[in-house]
């Protein structure tokens, strides 16, 4: 996948990212840096563009078809992220299409619904520093 989010500082208690492991399909091949939904029962999946809800970052690679079905995200941490629009510094972000970021609508996002926001201004197509927390 492209525009894969880059750790730059993992935050948390341990300084760890706060990692969670969530369930995953043996089928899917995930890259580190890959966005993830929330799906039910606590399970990630790939995140699309109508994704509504995020269980954080994958910090490792998932392989299809190896018996494994477990993934960590990391949901607390500072990354390296690519803007599918203009963003302003300090806007709360979401996910946009091809794991990008874009601002939230925060009248109707909250929760796992919004990833953090931007550390600094961004152009379309422009890698900023965003504040991931969920």
């Amino acid at each position: 996948m492209a525009n894969e989010f880059t750790k730059v500082e993992l935050l948390g208690p341990n300084e760890d990212g706060a990692i969670r492991k969530f369930a995953i399909d043996n089928t899917l091949a995930v890259s580190k840096g890959s966005l993830l939904a929330l799906l039910d029962p606590r399970t990630a999946s790939l995140a699309l563009h109508t994704t509504v809800a995020y269980a954080g970052i994958a910090s490792e690679d998932h392989e299809a078809n190896q018996n494994v079905t477990v993934i960590g995200a990391w949901t607390d941490g500072i990354f390296e992220a690519n803007a599918s629009d203009a963003i302003t510094c300090g806007a709360p972000i979401t996910g946009g299409s091809s794991n990008q970021v874009v601002v939230a609508d925060t009248a109707v996002a909250s929760g796992a619904k919004v990833l953090g926001y931007a550390l600094e201004a961004a152009a379309s197509a422009e890698t900023i520093n965003v504040r991931v927390r969920l």
